[in-house]
C-alpha cells in the first residue's frame, strides 16, 4: 500500500449497482457516499471516476472477490478488469483489496439495524464499499 494524501474512494463494483464510499481528509474514517445502478463496465468506471472528481479522492481502492479458499474466479476476473478501466478514465492509481466477507459482514449490520426491502438492497452496496475502504485505511495505519 502506497502512501497517498488526500481523500480515497472505495468502491464496491457488481453486476448492476456499485457501491461508493469515500475517507475522510486525514485517511482515518470511511463514510458512505452513495452507489451507482449500471449494468456496464465502461460506463460505470466512467460514473465512478465522475464522482470521484467530485470528492477530489487521490485514489480509488476497489475490492477484489477472491474466494474462500483463496483463488480468483470469474468475479474477481471481472473486478480487475473495471479497475483497469477505472485507471483509465481516472487518470488515477486503483489498489484492489481482498473483500472476502464484507458483503456478508454489510448484511449482518443490516440485520442489527433491521433495515429491509428496498431500503436494505439500496444500502448494502454502500456500506459494503464503506468495509473495504475502512479495511483499507487500518491497513495502511
Amino acid at each position: 500500500m502506497s502512501e497517498i494524501k488526500g481523500r480515497i474512494m472505495g468502491v464496491d463494483f457488481g453486476d448492476v449497482r456499485t457501491g461508493l464510499s469515500v475517507s475522510d481528509p486525514t485517511g482515518f474514517l470511511a463514510s458512505g457516499a452513495g452507489s451507482i445502478r449500471c449494468k456496464d463496465l465502461k460506463t460505470t468506471a466512467r460514473l465512478v471516476a465522475e464522482e470521484g472528481k467530485k470528492h477530489d479522492v487521490t485514489l480509488f481502492v476497489v475490492g477484489l472477490p477472491i474466494n474462500m479458499n483463496g483463488t480468483e474466479g470469474d468475479r474477481g476476473a471481472h473486478a480487475r478488469e473495471f479497475a483497469e478501466e477505472l485507471k483509465t478514465v481516472s487518470g488515477l492509481p486503483v489498489e484492489l483489496l481482498d473483500e472476502r466477507l464484507t458483503t456478508a459482514a454489510a448484511h449482518r449490520i443490516m440485520n442489527l439495524t433491521d433495515t429491509r426491502g428496498k431500503k436494505r438492497k439500496a444500502a448494502v452496496d454502500t456500506l459494503s464499499a464503506e468495509i473495504i475502504l475502512q479495511n483499507y485505511l487500518d491497513r495502511r495505519k
